[in-house]
């Protein structure tokens, strides 16, 4: 009578010490022969492969004696046969249907029908019964093993690409793996543009090097939940709680951020099959809608209103005509008064003494809400360990805690930025704004559109076009910079005196909301990086 033989290891340990599933095999193998059935088929797995794996295999094993007719199952003992309840009950049934199958369990000198005594199947349910119990304690051990983990600030896991796990078993730590690292951090910058779809992201990728660890192309499902990934911002999620990690983080929680407002909001970009310089970027000055850019014959390209919504405007503008505009409104910001510009960049030297001091207090007094935030953090760990508060309060403080020291660590950083790159950012400003037509122009020439659409956004908002005329609003910065330039180009001498003395004897009382009188803000502006 033809049987099957199932050999199971319970560790990688098992495996690598001698008692191989190989060696299994053989001690089935003379069993069966010694009682005279031969071997159809020999079934095989570790429990170093996943739990879905095991189930796999038993599964497969249990179909193919249904299907085959075969009446004989050979097996080491309970546990390497099964550990699970409903395993269990699936042999049973098996038993139940025929009266001439078996289970053969070696070496607990234990064979299974349907007629057992009912002593037998006591021994089977007890070995069963203990065999689900060591399951259960060896997963309470390793969760156990995480939660220790996680309290180091170690992943227990391994880290998604750009880190390596380094070091001896039970001493592993997290580090950054350079290469991949900057092509990470570039993944989320190209992402947070506003001109990538994930699709095309991934492909970027792809062709930027980044591989996963085996070597394979990512998909777009994996490069979707690396960006939702907060791991590369120093934290750590485990079972849906984000925890502090002490590895080094490869982006900011700011650029983090950013990006998971695009992939959650509705102004996710989509991939589209043409990519016109103007594409996204304007809409009908009449119904608000999105322009519609398409190339006609002989390689023009013209927008017009997509009329989505009931709309009058039946123009139809070329691309180039546009961007004569756009480069009309780049020059309108060159101030062509050499007092003026000198003016501009004494007063961007002079604020930066003041907002030097106001970003040294500030970080001060962060610093010291810091501590604060340490101290309630000590006292609550203490106050659970002594018992005084519950489990559910001590989670509930332990969040807000966490929270507000996350934001001070944030704001900190932001301030520590600031106070860096505040002139420099004021001067590129200033020096951006001068250049704005040639960099446009120059990016045009080598084909650079990419970077065409980044200064169009970042000098001008709320482009609409009406009947082939362009609309458009300068961004704040810009747009406090083009009334000073409105306000002294081609002036009369008597109109630039005029203006040194108000806007700049009224300076430090201005704002950078530009109110009316005010042709300079008192602070240099940000710049969007």
């Amino acid at each position: 009578m033809k049987s099957i033989l199932y050999c199971r290891v319970s560790s990688k340990e098992q495996e690598e010490t001698g008692y191989s599933l190989p060696a299994q095999e053989k001690l089935l193998s003379a069993y069966s022969e010694r009682t005279g059935y031969s071997v159809d088929k020999v079934f095989a797995i570790s429990e170093s492969a996943s739990g879905k794996k095991q189930r796999e295999v038993f599964t497969q094993m249990m179909q193919y004696v249904q299907k085959q007719g075969l009446k004989i199952i050979i097996c080491e003992k309970v546990d390497r046969l099964t550990r699970s309840f409903k395993d269990a009950v699936m042999i049973d049934e098996w038993l139940e249907d025929d009266e001439e199958r078996q289970v053969h369990l070696v070496k607990d000198s234990l064979i299974l029908h349907k007629n057992s005594r009912s002593q037998e199947k006591l021994n089977w349910g007890i070995r069963i019964l203990f065999a689900k119990n060591y399951i259960d304690n060896l997963s309470e051990e390793v969760k156990k093993g995480q939660k220790e983990k996680i309290a180091q600030g170690w992943l227990p896991t391994k880290p998604p690409v750009g880190y390596k796990t380094v070091g001896e078993k039970g001493h592993k730590i997290i580090l950054i793996e350079e290469e991949k690292a900057v092509m990470v951090k570039k993944m989320f910058e190209l992402y947070a543009s506003g001109n990538y779809s994930i699709k095309k992201l991934t492909l970027t990728m792809f062709e930027e090097g980044l591989r996963s660890y085996h070597g394979v192309k990512l998909v777009k499902s994996r490069v979707h939940r690396l960006l939702r990934e907060p791991f590369y911002t120093g934290k750590m999620r485990w079972n849906g709680q984000i925890y502090d990690g002490k590895h080094k983080p490869i982006i900011t929680q700011e650029l983090y951020d950013k990006v998971q407002n695009m992939l959650t909001g509705k102004t996710t970009p989509k991939l589209t099959r043409h990519d016109y310089l103007f594409n996204r970027l304007c809409r009908c000055a009449t119904c608000g809608g999105l322009t519609t850019w398409e190339s006609q014959r002989g390689g023009l390209v013209y927008g017009h209103c997509n009329h989505y919504h009931e709309c009058t405007q039946e123009t139809w503008v070329r691309e180039e005509k546009v961007e004569e505009q756009i480069i009309d409104g780049f020059d309108k910001l060159v101030i062509r008064n050499q007092r003026v510009a000198e003016w501009i960049k004494k007063a961007l030297k002079e604020s930066h003494a003041d907002e030097t001091v106001y970003h040294s207090t500030t970080i001060e007094e962060l610093n010291q809400r810091y501590e604060q935030i340490k101290k309630r953090l000590d006292k609550l760990y203490d106050d659970k360990l002594d018992e005084k508060i519950t489990l559910d309060f001590y989670n509930q403080k332990f969040k807000q805690y966490t929270g507000e020291k996350d934001a001070v660590l944030e704001t900190t950083r932001k301030h520590s930025q600031a106070s860096n790159g505040y002139f420099n950012f004021g001067i590129n400003f200033y020096e951006l704004s001068q250049r704005a037509k040639q960099i446009y122009l120059t990016a045009k020439e080598k084909g650079l559109a990419e970077e065409q659409r980044c200064l169009i956004r970042l000098v001008f908002t709320n482009l609409k076009l009406d009947e082939g005329k362009l609309l458009y609003d300068y961004t704040k910065a810009f747009k406090i910079l083009a009334q000073a330039v409105k306000e002294t180009n081609c002036s009369k001498v008597d109109k630039i005196d005029q203006f040194e003395c108000k806007s700049f004897e009224h300076q430090e009382k201005s704002d950078v909301t530009g109110q009316k009188g005010s042709l300079l803000p008192s602070r240099p502006i940000w710049l969007p990086r």
